[in-house]
């Protein structure tokens, strides 16, 4: 049988055609405001990277399935009804009753699905400690206008709770022509890129750079890794993680000599050489400018290079970490062998003491 006919709820679309009509942007904005801005120079974003320019943080935290577990999802960042939630169209929810609407809302067109398909994505936009906060969150919607735009509903709220300024923004996955919003790698990067962007052109000093190019070998963990960790560290557990222990087990073996590090953390290390050599090459170039800010970032990108000798993976901390191990017990070993070579054959070990 077809699953019976169910209305789907979504916001206005129009709004936002409205908006452009009357400001005059968008469809209606003149040759003049359509023309594309050009692209920054490269030399700009050298600039940003050798001079450390904070990175923006764009992270996917979960993806929620069914109304139930939406609805949970939008209480918690909502602080339970302490902050509200802002849509699409700029409308403020608040009370627990039209949370639980839009979850049902956002979950009613999956009901016929078997077993359970994903409601909704659940996004974070971060930045540095000391950013104002009311500048990342007009900074995340304007990219989640350009990158997401009518064809998914969202929410997003500002959190201010933590040292860092941060933004929960959570995608309906359906789409009105039924397409799914699942962001890859690549999509991060681009809302990266629209992220920082949008700071930039507030005035905050923000870059969205892949890791390899700043000679950053460690990527970041998921979320839940990150906070069983925490929990290790404030004693609340004291059960190591999975992962944690497969590294040390592996490092351990590298260590010994029964095995070989990873093929990639090589091609990490033959590609951070490479992007050295085209920092190499750009401050040579630059040094023969005669413009006197061209050959001081000329400077700034050879001490860059030149505190990154290498770079270091995580296999190569776990590596350096079982490399300490080995070194003390072999110390351990030698002492203690030392130490009996004075002592006659035969003689008894020492009564151990009780306290």
């Amino acid at each position: 049988m077809k699953p019976r006919f169910k209305p789907r709820l979504v916001s206005d679309p129009n709004v936002n055609y409205a908006r452009d009509l009357v400001n005059g942007t968008g469809p209606f904005a003149t040759r003049a405001q359509a023309t594309p801005q050009p692209k920054e120079d490269v030399r700009s974003t050298l600039a940003r990277v050798v001079r450390r320019t904070p990175e923006v943080l764009v992270k996917v935290t979960g993806r929620k399935k069914g109304a139930k577990h939406l609805a949970a999802h939008l209480d918690y960042i909502g602080r339970h009804g302490d902050l509200a939630l802002e849509t699409r169209d700029r409308e403020e929810i608040v009370s627990k009753e039209d949370v639980q609407r839009i979850a049902d809302e956002w979950s009613d067109p999956l009901y016929w699905r078997q077993g359970t398909s994903v409601s909704a994505v659940a996004m974070v936009f971060s930045m540095p400690e000391g950013t104002n906060p009311e500048t990342v969150k007009q900074s995340v919607r304007e990219a989640a206008e350009l990158l997401i735009g009518d064809n998914h509903d969202w929410l997003m709220v500002l959190h201010t709770d933590t040292p860092r300024p941060h933004v929960h923004l959570t995608v309906q996955a359906e789409g009105i022509d039924r397409k799914r919003f699942d962001p890859r790698r690549e999509d991060l990067f681009r809302f990266r890129e629209a992220f920082a962007t949008a700071l930039r052109s507030r005035g905050v000093e923000a870059e969205a750079t892949p890791r390899y190019t700043r000679g950053q070998g460690r990527a970041g963990t998921s979320m839940a890794l990150t906070q069983l960790r925490a929990r290790i560290r404030s004693g609340v557990s004291m059960q190591p993680t999975e992962a944690d222990l497969r590294q040390a087990r592996e490092a351990m073996q590298i260590a010994l000599g029964a095995a070989q590090q990873p093929a990639f953390v090589a091609r990490a290390q033959a590609r951070w050489q490479d992007i050295k050599r085209r920092f190499e090459a750009a401050a040579d170039q630059l040094d023969r400018s005669v413009d006197r800010e061209d050959r001081r970032l000329a400077r700034d990108v050879r001490q860059f290079i030149q505190e990154r000798a290498t770079i270091e993976t995580v296999p190569d901390r776990a590596l350096r970490d079982a490399e300490r191990r080995v070194k003390e017990s072999q110390e351990r070993g030698r002492t203690d062998r030392q130490r009996d070579q004075g002592v006659p054959r035969g003689t008894p070990p020492p009564p151990e003491r009780r306290r």
